[in-house]
């Protein structure tokens, strides 16, 4: 009895042991390439699903349903097939929220800048002076300069289409221009300062999701953003010239409306000088976006007393202090008598950016299920054997950000998605990761708004009253960035290795 109790002793440790090597070996097998995607492939759908029910306002929460059921979903398949447990999710993606927080951060307090920036009349100041400059032959070279300004600025590609491009869109159709090249001239514009804005939430993505500085990010992109502008900007230099008509009454009463309700000075300069020195100094970003967003507020308070008062709904001092810190926290409204004008110098504060922080949250959980299930390495892993030089990864990155715009159908999931798929194999290769970073936004950003089922391209079609196949013919920045990526890949113009 005894001999035949260790006999069973010894075949249950056995068994224990076979059961934990076994799911050891489980754990560093990888699932196969199908089996990594099918996640991705379900979210597609899902976030489909979600922009066809909610159309614009699929950032409001759907989108981050979407997230959150496919993270289950891949968590699931992960148990499955490679016994992956909770505790290695957990790990992946406190390291991925660490990642993160201090983009979150900047994101915050760019939300603020943003309201400051605009009720101390920095932002209407640059509109005011652009509007000035507007002349036929020089219109669509003008519409785009004067978006690609307004949009550096605010950091936004919607508010600046949704707002100045309305009115650009006026004053173009008045003058002769078809509907295709205006609305083409607004979004390159507007796409240019998307892509490059420290303000803008798809640049501190793409920076933080690859682990890139965020004016390093923005100082690389330059190589293939300026020239990309360039040959846009002699496009539309040259359709401009072939224009006879003129009527620019329009942009005399958007102006007169912005110097009603703002007093209109070059002082104000002083606040994007600053911010262009501090930058130029590499200061860190969320150094430099807090000082300018103080001094913005300043500059309110100093200039802009009588909308202090209506925003906080009194005359006292306190209510000029109250209706500062409203502008940087908060919704704003100012009744300028242009509709038009009134979207435009409407702001949100730090409110206006929650749907962001929320939707990166819940695309790091995703991003963490696809990791610590090693299904992202499954298909990086897929993706190394195809790819043999700088070009190929460059343009296989190119290729992903769009193909994802296209099945995803939002410019953020894009720029996540990519930037977790390749990021492993970028590191592997010994590239930089501002080549990854800089790839892309050369893709993800701007292919978004060319897409008629995008979020973008839903949003800026219904906004300027064009058909996406319309005007796509003629948005060349944002067709020429992609290409433009690819070409100085072959070239291999100031891509680096890193030194180990």
């Amino acid at each position: 009895m005894k001999r035949f109790q260790n006999e069973n002793t010894i075949s249950i440790f056995m068994t224990n042991q076979y059961n934990n090597e076994h799911q050891e070996h489980q754990m560093h097998k990888l699932p196969h390439p199908l089996i990594a995607l099918l996640p991705v492939a379900l979210l597609v759908v899902m976030v489909a699903a979600t922009v066809y029910l909610f159309g614009g306002d699929a950032l409001s929460g759907g989108s981050q349903m979407a997230l959150l059921l496919a993270t289950a979903i891949c968590l699931i398949i992960g148990k499955i097939t490679v016994n992956s447990g909770w505790h290695a999710f957990e790990k992946s993606f406190h390291k991925n929220i660490k990642n993160i927080s201090v983009a979150i951060l900047i994101l915050l307090v760019i939300g603020a800048l943003s309201g400051t920036w605009m009720i101390s009349g920095v932002v209407p100041m640059f509109i005011s002076y652009g509007l000035k400059i507007i002349r036929p032959e020089i219109f669509l070279v003008s519409a785009c300069l004067i978006c690609a300004i307004v949009s550096v600025v605010t950091g936004s590609s919607w508010t600046t289409v949704a707002t100045i491009g309305i009115a650009l869109m006026g004053i173009g159709r008045a003058q002769g221009f078809s509907d295709g090249w205006i609305a083409g001239a607004i979004i390159s514009g507007a796409y240019f300062g998307d892509k490059i804005s420290p303000l803008s939430d798809t640049t501190i993505m793409a920076s933080s999701v690859t682990g890139t500085s965020l004016f390093t990010h923005i100082r690389y992109m330059m190589l293939t953003t300026v020239p990309s502008m360039a040959i846009a900007l002699i496009v539309f230099a040259v359709a401009g010239f072939s224009n006879q008509t003129m009527a620019a009454s329009e942009s005399g009463l958007y102006d007169r409306a912005l110097r009603s309700t703002f007093y209109i000075t070059p002082w104000l300069l002083i606040v994007p000088l600053v911010t262009v020195v501090m930058i130029a100094k590499r200061f860190p970003a969320l150094v430099t976006l807090f000082v300018s967003m103080l001094l913005a507020a300043v500059f309110a308070i100093i200039f802009q007393k009588q909308n202090l008062y209506l925003i906080a709904g009194g005359e006292t001092i306190q209510d000029i202090l109250k209706g500062a810190m409203m502008s940087c926290y908060g919704s704003t409204s100012l009744d300028t008598g242009n509709d038009a004008i009134n979207h435009l110098v409407a702001t949100r504060g730090m409110q206006g950016m929650l749907y962001t922080v929320w939707l990166i949250v819940c695309a790091t959980s995703f991003g963490a299920a696809m990791a610590s299930t090693r299904m992202i390495e499954s298909i990086t892993n897929a993706l190394v054997r195809k790819i043999k030089n700088t070009v190929g990864l460059v343009g296989s990155t190119v290729a992903t950000g769009l193909f994802s715009n296209l099945t995803m159908g939002d410019q953020y999931l894009s720029l996540i998605l990519t930037g977790n798929m390749f990021k492993e194999l970028y590191e592997k290769r010994g590239y930089e990761s501002r080549l990854l970073s800089r790839s892309m936004e050369d893709s993800g950003t701007v292919t978004s708004v060319l897409i008629p089922w995008n979020s973008c391209g839903m949003t800026q079609s219904t906004v300027l009253g064009v058909a996406t196949w319309v005007y796509i013919p003629y948005c060349v920045f944002n067709y020429v960035s992609p290409l433009m990526s690819i070409t100085v890949a072959a070239i291999g113009y100031k891509i680096f290795r890193k030194d180990y």
